[in-house]
Parts: C-alpha cells; structure tokens; sequence
C-alpha cells in the first residue's frame, strides 16, 4: 500500500481507549484516585482517568498522557491490568478499554485536576462513590490483581517512601491483604528476604519505642532475580 493511502474496512470497528487505577497509600489506607467527569455521558460523575489512545501511541502512552493530563502524575510504575470489551460498556459507542494500575506514594505525589475534570481526588477503597462505566469493575479487579501480586513481588515498596520502618510497611501489606498480620512472622519473613537495608537511623518525636529505618534494595532484588530468587511473603 503507498504512503498516505487510506484504506476501507469492510467492518465496523470499535474505538480504543485506556484507564489507569490509581493506588495510592497514606501510612492507613489503601487509596485510589479518582477525576469528576467534566462532560456527558455521566457529566459530574467519578471515574478513573482515562480516554482514547491515539493512532501514533501505544496503550501504555496513552495510559501514561492521560495519567499526566488528568491527575498530573508522572514517572510512576505502571502495568497493564486487563482489556475490557463488554458490547454495553459506553453508551456512546462500541469502546475497548485497556486498563492498567499504577503505584503512588500518596504522601509524596500532588495530585492535580486536569482535562476535562473538574475534581481529582483520593478515595479510600472501602468509601467510594458511585462510578461511571464500568470503572468499579476494574477497580475491583486491580485490587485483586495486586492483592495477589504482593504476596510473590516487592512491588508494594512502590507505595512507600524511600526509607521505612517495619510496622510502616506491615500496615501496608495489612491495607492491601485486607487482614490483620502477625508481628512476629511478618518481620521474620520479611527480613529473611534480604532486600531490606537496615540504616543507621530512627524514628523521632513519637510517643512510642523508636522504630529502625530501612530502604528496599533494588540492586539486591535485580541480582537475585538473575538467579532464580522469588519475593515470597
């Protein structure tokens, strides 16, 4: 076919678009953002930040500009979750979309209303409203997509600040699992490991026993994983 030739297809095709869940911890709770739609359909509404792909990027780029256009973040760990491809999911027209979830550190990131938003706010999991399309069927099915992951990889350290004490990060992995944790054998399982560097430093001004700091050693992980180790809590 020449260069700038157009082609006619016989059938009809469906529009392609991406949607990005957005999880995000405060120290508490596990958190996901979300934008208020500025125009129909579901004017007003809250859903995730989404929109088409466009004809010269991929779903990840498109994922990543809508995440930039409409929640103002950038430079953050994304992967795809799932397509989603029921014939009713708009009722503008047949709409494919690709979904991904992304890993924030809700302390550490500013969040921003973007395009075609008038809000862009952080919900708890367990408050949210009610969602345009089909968006609380895919938030459903990135907790349960991370729910799994991070039992067999460290991909929770991604929601957590650079350094991090121990009761820090079981209150996460608590958030997420969704179940209380035993002490004991979180701390061994998570330390026998050896992807967590111990640093010379504490807590401080807390009522409580000062807990140590420490970092996830991602050059320890990379080394590891070359050999055949697996992340396993």
């Amino acid at each position: 076919m020449k260069k700038g030739k157009k082609y006619s297809y016989l059938y009809e095709r469906p529009a392609l678009a991406a949607d990005t869940v957005i999880f995000g911890f405060d120290g508490e709770t596990l958190k996901v953002v979300l934008t208020q739609r500025k125009k129909d359909p579901f004017k007003s509404r809250w859903a995730l930040p989404g929109g088409f792909v466009f004809m010269d990027e991929t779903t990840e780029q498109a994922a990543k500009r809508l995440l930039l256009e409409k929640a103002g973040l950038k430079n953050v760990f994304i992967e795809q979750l799932y397509t989603f491809s029921d014939m009713d999911r708009d009722p503008r027209e047949r709409i494919v979309s690709v979904a991904y979830y992304a890993l924030v550190n809700a302390r550490q990131y500013e969040i921003s209303a973007g395009r075609d938003t008038l809000k862009t706010e952080w919900f708890s999991l367990q408050d949210m409203p009610k969602l345009a399309f089909d968006h609380s069927k895919i938030i459903k099915l990135a907790a349960e997509r991370l729910k799994g992951k991070v039992s067999y990889q460290p991909v929770g350290f991604e929601l957590l600040n650079e350094k991090f004490t121990l009761p820090q990060l079981q209150a996460l992995y608590e958030a997420i699992l969704e179940t209380p944790i035993d002490k004991r054998n979180f701390r061994k399982k998570i330390l026998s490991t050896g992807l967590l560097l111990a640093l010379d430093e504490k807590e401080k001004n807390v009522a409580h026993k000062a807990a140590q700091y420490y970092s996830f050693d991602k050059k320890m992980y990379k080394e590891l994983g070359k050999k055949g180790f697996h992340f396993e809590l």
